[in-house]
């Protein structure tokens, strides 16, 4: 599977996930997550983040994260809410607590930061992911979880 061809993601391990998305050039990721599996990406990307989730890394961290995807179909964002508290971490079924991070960013940075395709850091730096509220949460945040290498 060279081609980025997600129709059956949830049969996708994360790290032929990384690999697809690091061979894939940005404009085929950018016409997927203009598709209708974009939903299905996304959803799948932050289901399977709990399972991702170091907590022997994250300490006494407590934290509620809004991760916005823009670029949607429509013009719209994507908004989804993870919690980390007590040592574990989920996925909240709507965006309705107060964020103590808030980063937003495109579906194809998105994409590279989840596969550890992408630095964040430099993403944010040059202004394609914009983070709000604890930036020392948001400079550690990779660190958190078991993301895959390409």
């Amino acid at each position: 599977m060279t081609d980025f061809d997600l129709s059956d993601f949830s049969s996708v391990d994360p790290k032929q996930f990384a690999q697809i998305v690091k061979s894939s050039p940005d404009a085929k990721i950018q016409e997927v997550m203009s598709s209708d599996l974009r939903g299905k990406i996304l959803d799948e990307v932050f289901g399977r983040m709990p399972t991702l989730f170091r907590a022997d890394r994250a300490g006494s961290t407590n934290a509620v994260i809004h991760w916005n995807v823009t670029g949607r179909p429509d013009g719209g964002t994507d908004t989804y809410e993870v919690v980390i508290e007590n040592g574990a971490c989920t996925l909240s079924p709507s965006a309705d607590r107060d964020p103590k991070l808030s980063l937003t960013m495109g579906p194809v940075e998105f994409l590279k930061v989840v596969s550890g395709a992408g630095n964040p850091v430099m993403m944010f730096m040059t202004g394609k992911l914009k983070a709000k509220g604890d930036l020392g949460l948001a400079a550690n945040i990779a660190n958190l979880f078991d993301i895959p290498k390409a």
